[in-house]
């Protein structure tokens, strides 16, 4: 057996004919005695038993794929155990091919060709049973195969994606912590400092595969203080919390993508046209949406993959539970993520 669940599902198969056979054994009146129930039952177990096996661990494993080779096996053990049951049947014939009148009390010879075309019948049971049974466990084996193969290819592109992000959002950091040095700006020192706080979070808390919310959004705001640092007056960014934030359970780094491309993409300086952050969250429902100010002269010349990174996140993680919608006028960039948690 090649697991437990054909082993169990074996052992109710043959329960459930064993209880039938007692069953009609009981109901019949008869008292059999240990010949007959030797020869009656126990002889005929050892054949069909044996019928049922070849076909399931021989003739299906090895010869289904060729039809008529296959159907011609069939047709031969079916006349093979016929033949084997029909001689059994005629060396104990008082047993098998003999019955009591009730009326009048002679023993009465019964017809060989009827016994044999039900010898017949009870063969191709068997052997229909046992293919349905080599089939139904075989198809259910081929969901779990391809289920742990789906679940194999999610993780590894996961993990693909996640390697992604990760040095993507450290050039990017490097790259302004760069500028405050060339600058010799006095919040280098900081900078490099609260980088290694996001750093934290990204290596360690992120390996997970869900993350709190709570802690999520303090990573955003981690981010937020980093970029903060880049511009004289600080940046410009209105960030709002409203609704339950607190033991949510959400996909890591789901949400510095949107950040990360309006600091990149967007106006970060203007406190008259600021980044607009607001997030709504409840225990079922996460909705955040972040706006900035459109420009050019910011927009990445490599092209970005924070955006198509999340969305394929979002694809696979979040099927059907999930509503994004992009906005990009003439002046601003919206993203708004509605998202069942």
């Amino acid at each position: 057996m090649k697991d437990k669940r054909e082993l169990i599902a074996h052992l109710v198969y043959w329960l459930f004919l064993g209880a039938i056979i007692c069953l009609a054994i009981f109901f019949s009146g008869k008292k059999l005695s240990a010949h007959e129930l030797i020869v009656s039952v126990g002889y005929f177990s050892i054949i069909n038993i044996s019928i049922f096996y070849i076909n399931y661990t021989l003739f299906i494993p090895q010869l289904l794929k060729k039809y008529w080779l296959y159907i011609l096996s069939i047709i031969a053990l079916i006349a093979v155990m016929t033949v084997a049951k029909t001689i059994l049947a005629v060396l104990n014939r008082d047993v098998l091919l003999q019955h009591t009148d009730v009326k009048t009390g002679t023993v009465v010879d019964e017809e060989l060709g009827p016994y044999v075309l039900w010898s017949v019948f009870i063969s191709g049971f068997f052997i229909i049973s046992s293919c349905l049974i080599k089939f139904t466990l075989d198809w259910f084996s081929n969901i779990r195969i391809h289920r742990s193969l789906e679940t194999e290819k999610k993780d590894m592109e996961l993990q693909f994606l996640k390697s992604q992000l990760n040095p993507h959002f450290l050039f990017n950091s490097l790259n302004n912590i760069y500028s405050l040095a060339y600058q010799k700006s006095d919040k280098t020192a900081d900078a490099i400092l609260k980088l290694s706080e996001i750093m934290r979070y990204m290596i360690y808390e992120s390996n997970d595969s869900w993350v709190s919310l709570s802690k999520e959004i303090e990573y955003v705001q981690s981010y937020i203080e980093l970029q903060k640092l880049r511009f004289k007056d600080g940046a410009a960014v209105e960030m709002t919390l409203n609704g339950e934030i607190d033991n949510q359970q959400i996909l890591p780094l789901l949400l510095i993508a949107f950040v990360e491309n309006a600091f990149k993409h967007g106006v970060a300086n203007d406190h008259s046209d600021p980044i607009r952050i607001n997030i709504i969250a409840n225990q079922k429902i996460l909705h955040f949406s972040i706006t900035n100010k459109k420009s050019n002269a910011n927009k990445d010349q490599m092209g970005g993959i924070g955006l198509n990174n999340v969305e394929r996140r979002l694809q696979l993680l979040y099927p059907e539970r999930y509503k994004l919608n992009i906005v990009n006028s003439a002046t601003h960039y919206t993203s708004e993520l509605m998202l069942d948690i």
